[in-house]
């Protein structure tokens, strides 16, 4: 009788996945840390392009108000709050990376981090 782990399923050995993490080349410590840096700045992008698009409905709105103070209020909410958004999606990323600078945890670079996590053990 066969053991299910002796049976090979493709003649490469195993199952290939789609992508860099499907198919990982280095430990797995360099494909997290690859992951999540990709995934920080397609969110930053993301908040740059909602904050591009909230300004610009903002100002056409601002155009389309024609007196009316409501509808200008309305606007210049909608522009105030997608720039606070964007500075608090930039700022986050600072003050993560100074906390991690002054507690001398590397928290932007994961690969440090989890380095200095096994170590310790």
């Amino acid at each position: 009788m066969k053991l299910l782990a002796d049976i090979t399923i493709a003649p490469s050995g195993g199952f290939k996945g789609i992508g860099p993490l499907g198919n990982p080349t280095g430990t797995g410590i360099s494909n997290l840390s690859t992951f999540v840096s990709k995934i920080i700045g397609v969110m930053t992008v993301i908040a740059i392009l909602w904050f591009t698009f909230t300004l610009i409905t903002g100002a056409i709105s601002i155009i389309g108000a024609g007196g009316d103070k409501q509808a200008l209020e309305s606007a210049r909410k909608k522009i105030t709050s997608g720039l606070i958004g964007l500075i608090v999606v930039i700022a986050a990323i600072f003050i993560l990376d100074l906390v991690g600078t002054i507690f001398g945890v590397p928290f932007l670079d994961i690969t440090s981090l989890f380095g200095q996590i096994i170590s310790t053990q």
